[in-house]
């Protein structure tokens, strides 16, 4: 397989509500896409996850297409890839940039599952037929602002609600949703909010059987989790301290997490997220996908990924219309009853909708 034409978007959508974590509050998500063709004419597509400020890691828009224009679009245009999993090798000379490479590898397995005529889920070794979806609630200005978005999602079907905290926000909602929904699948998460000293303050979430607290402390620490799994009986599910297949080899090693989330743009691609996959199944480890606030195409990609055997905890993928007024795939990603089902057609199983990529494309370019 060859890339013959690479053609770099940069988007901007905006999301029907604004969303908050304890890192700040946006309603603009901007981000790049990014179609390979082949030589027949085939598009696989991907979709950066960077942010336009580097609040969630070093990378951004920006960078994405600094390293994507000059380094990894010269280094694989053209180039031979027999395989998606090479792609990652081929990108081993550059260091970190995750996200920018992801985007790539996206396209090119997208690219690949097109030309062997099957569904992306299928090329990646996936065997579900439907994938049970959770949701990620922002921090909200009220308590009652909050219980209405979960009673909401609840009537919907969502199968775990996800609640984001930060310090004067944590223990006392973590109590009012538990009270109103005592039976409801419910985890905290921290976005590296905290530090070791707040273990006493940690300790209190134990109260309230949550499936997880996600990463509480510093996004580059494994140490100290290990350190505040064994104080605290609620699991450390880790986000932002897993970038690698070596990253959650030594977490787990270490004891410090029970839960891995496994994000595709985080760790560079679908090949370092099935090997993350295939080790936390071999150690007994579950795994959960979690979301970018993605727009269709990643939030494919992330549906493809689900497939896989040890995911067995609800990922963050909600239907389109949970962030978009229109979404820039055909048709739109849809839960029913807390679920997913897989689309069938090759690739990603879902068309890109030009027409609708155009209108929020403020800037393209193309590479041959």
């Amino acid at each position: 397989m060859k890339v013959t034409e690479v053609v770099l978007r940069q988007m901007k959508m905006r999301m029907k509500s604004p969303f908050t974590t304890s890192f700040g509050t946006f309603q603009d998500k901007e981000f790049l896409l990014l179609e390979a063709k082949d030589e027949n004419g085939l598009s696989g597509w991907g979709e950066s996850v960077a942010f336009h400020s580097p609040w969630y890691n070093e990378e951004t828009l920006k960078t994405n297409w600094h390293m994507l224009e000059d380094f990894i679009i010269p280094h694989l245009l053209n180039k031979e890839i027999s395989h998606p999993d090479d792609v990652s090798g081929m990108l081993s000379t550059i260091r970190k940039n995750n996200m920018a490479k992801s985007t790539f590898e996206g396209a090119v397995w997208e690219l690949y599952a097109k030309q062997k005529g099957i569904p992306l889920a299928k090329a990646l070794g996936g065997s579900k037929s439907q994938i049970d979806v959770g949701i990620s609630i922002g921090i909200q200005n009220t308590f009652d602002d909050l219980l209405s978005l979960i009673e909401e999602y609840v009537n919907e079907g969502y199968k775990r609600m996800k609640v984001k905290i930060k310090p004067g926000w944590d223990v006392e909602v973590m109590r009012e949703v538990r009270k109103h929904f005592p039976k409801v699948p419910l985890m905290a998460d921290a976005n590296s909010a905290y530090r070791l000293k707040d273990i006493s303050l940690l300790k209190q979430l134990d109260e309230f059987d949550l499936m997880m607290i996600e990463q509480p402390l510093a996004s580059d620490d494994i140490i100290n989790h290990a350190v505040l799994q064994r104080e605290i009986s609620t699991p450390i599910c880790l986000d932002e301290s897993i970038h690698s297949y070596e990253d959650a080899r030594k977490a787990i090693e270490l004891g410090s997490c029970k839960i891995i989330n496994i994000k595709i743009g985080r760790v560079g691609g679908l090949t370092e997220a099935k090997r993350i996959h295939d080790l936390c199944q071999e150690l007994g480890i579950p795994v959960w996908c979690g979301g970018m606030l993605e727009a269709g195409i990643g939030r494919a990609h992330n549906i493809a990924l689900t497939t896989l055997s040890n995911f067995i905890m609800p990922g963050d993928t909600a239907a389109s219309s949970r962030y978009w007024e229109k979404d820039i795939i055909e048709p739109e990603v849809v839960v029913e009853n807390g679920m997913i089902t897989i689309p069938e057609m090759p690739g990603i199983g879902y068309e890109p909708n030009l027409e609708t990529i155009k209108q929020f494309t403020v800037f393209e370019k193309t590479y041959s």
